[in-house]
């Protein structure tokens, strides 16, 4: 019974190599996008970016859901933290700028085809 149930069920996608730090960007711009307006800085639109590079990905339906949602998450916790920008505002946006860009040099030079 159990060997019936292996076999009928779909197989499971599995993730590129890369999918935790695509997580991480993902989640870095939707802090990002957060951020920026609120210390009036920038003029990135965050989540068109991120909207993009999860479309260039071509992710399935499970993968789109977790990058979406670690949008999400970045743009919660920033949100939740900070109501005007404050000295620690713009020292998380100057972390979040420099990490997002050293991880997205990361993918590209290690994994883009």
């Amino acid at each position: 019974m159990a060997l019936a149930l292996l076999l009928a069920s779909p197989a499971q996608a599995i993730d590129p190599l890369y999918q935790r730090q695509m997580e991480r960007l993902t989640e870095i711009m939707g802090s990002l996008y957060f951020l920026e307006p609120l210390c009036e800085t920038g003029t990135e639109d965050w989540r068109q970016q991120a909207s993009e590079l999860i479309e260039l990905d071509e992710p399935d339906d499970d993968r789109r859901q977790r990058l979406a949602g670690a949008f999400n998450t970045g743009y919660t916790a920033f949100s939740r933290l900070h109501k005007h920008c404050t000295p620690s505002s713009r020292e998380a946006l100057t972390r979040l700028l420099d990490e997002a860009q050293k991880l997205a040099r990361d993918i590209h030079t290690r994994f883009a085809e």
